[in-house]
């Protein structure tokens, strides 16, 4: 029974993660079809992951007070019909709406793989493979999305690459309702205030970095001021006191939005510079990616075995290690260079991001103190996609537009200088922040 679950969680995390890179190859395509520039492009990617991380936490809450499989259910309802808009789309606005729409339907679903994920395996080795195996499963959507989507768009255009998630709601649907057990509702309220504040910061704060307004910041800035205040006051606040104690907690939480902030900022320059710099076609461009998201997925259940054996610190210290020496690959890129100058970066990343998915989630599970296991993986699901919303604008605004070949890759060497620090930083941050295998967690003696 428990493998079934499993299958079930993994299944959701596959339908949302599909969606994070399904788009990326046909964004040229979109583009000259919908008459969109690169912020709309960004926008289209952008929709869909600021609304996911913005309402992430308030939809763990949704789900402690409502039950878990019951907030799923509507949550695929949502992202079906959402998934059916975006088919439909005629301008780039109608789409980038019906991204934001998934993206509700996405924050419905996922916090409720996970929270049914950690109560369903409790002990500390068996989580850890079990989030080896869910982070291996949701990072094979991520080589599936490129390759379906270059797929699709030379085969029928793009429109289908959305209306193919139809079928698997329905399908993950039906599997929820048979294989994952009601679960009991907690008493408590949604904390609306700063579920609003948040979803305003990270937005505003998006939209900034895209659009470059200097008012859109400020409502970014006073939105966050707005979330710590209406956080300190309220009695049951999104981010819960105790975790953000937490050393541990807080290190792998700012850890994973790190690994986000480059892996997917990464993923969408690099896809456009195969496309835009390098005239690859989108499928030629998604298998050029392969090298990245094959050690990607395959390295998921990995990392949950080693974190299993030696603790979390080893795989997220290989990882950070080796994503820092392929963005500092990017240093090499030259207009007219080749295919050949670009696949170290991809392989860093690929075998970086691999080896910390599931050893920062298991990091910030343990983490936590007894009774936070949920809220601390949602914590750590929203820290991952906020930081890949913001991957995506920054990366974007510092390379601008593919056709400028010479600007695109001076851009893409500020980037490899920029996300290498900001990984050996984590290597410095994990260290301070981790426990070492061995020492006694209190989420874990109590489960």
């Amino acid at each position: 029974m428990r493998s079934a679950v499993l299958f079930t969680l993994c299944a959701g995390m596959f339908l949302v993660q599909l969606d994070v890179t399904v788009v990326n190859v046909v964004l040229p395509t979109l583009g000259t079809q919908l008459h969109a520039d690169l912020a709309g492009l960004q926008w289209v990617v952008d929709g869909y992951s600021v609304v996911l991380a913005a309402l992430l936490l308030t939809g763990g809450a949704l789900g402690d007070v409502l039950g878990h499989r019951r907030v799923v259910l509507a949550g695929l309802t949502v992202f079906g019909a959402a998934s059916a808009a975006c088919g439909l789309a005629q301008s780039a606005g109608w789409l980038v709406g019906a991204r934001v729409a998934q993206g509700i339907g996405a924050a419905l679903v996922l916090p409720g793989t996970l929270a049914v994920l950690t109560g369903t395996f409790r002990g500390r080795r068996e989580r850890a493979r079990a989030l080896g195996i869910w982070a291996g499963t949701s990072a094979l959507a991520l080589p599936a999305g490129p390759l379906l989507g270059g797929a699709l768009v030379t085969a029928v255009g793009w429109r289908p690459v959305f209306w193919l998630n139809v079928p698997i709601v329905a399908a993950a649907a039906v599997a929820t309702l048979r294989l994952v057990p009601p679960d009991v509702r907690k008493p408590g309220r949604i904390d609306v205030p700063g579920a609003v504040s948040a979803a305003v910061a990270l937005g505003a704060g998006v939209y900034a970095v895209i659009g470059g307004t200097i008012p859109v910041a400020l409502l970014a800035v006073a939105a966050a001021v707005a979330f710590v205040v209406v956080e300190r006051r309220s009695a049951q606040p999104m981010l819960p006191p105790a975790l953000l104690r937490s050393p541990q907690t807080t290190g792998a939480n700012v850890v994973s939005a790190a690994m986000n902030f480059v892996g997917l900022g990464s993923i969408l320059v690099l896809t456009l510079y195969l496309q835009g710099v390098l005239r690859a076609t989108p499928m030629n461009a998604a298998a050029g990616l392969l090298p990245l998201f094959v050690p990607l997925a395959v390295l998921g259940p990995v990392s949950g075995r080693l974190t299993a054996r030696f603790g979390p610190l080893p795989p997220m210290l290989a990882g950070l290690v080796l994503g820092a020496l392929g963005m500092l690959n990017l240093l090499r890129l030259a207009p007219s260079g080749g295919y050949a100058e670009v696949l170290p970066t991809l392989l860093g990343l690929g075998l970086g991001m691999g080896l910390l998915t599931a050893a920062v989630v298991t990091a910030a599970v343990d983490g936590a103190p007894a009774g936070r296991a949920g809220i601390a993986g949602g914590m750590n699901n929203a820290a991952r996609q906020a930081g890949g919303a913001l991957g995506v604008a920054v990366f974007g605004a510092v390379t601008g537009e593919p056709d400028a070949p010479v600007r695109f890759v001076h851009g893409l060497h500020l980037l490899g200088s920029l996300a290498a620090g900001l990984w050996l930083a984590g290597v410095v941050l994990a260290v301070v922040c981790t426990r070492r295998r061995g020492s006694r967690n209190p989420s874990v003696a109590a489960g």
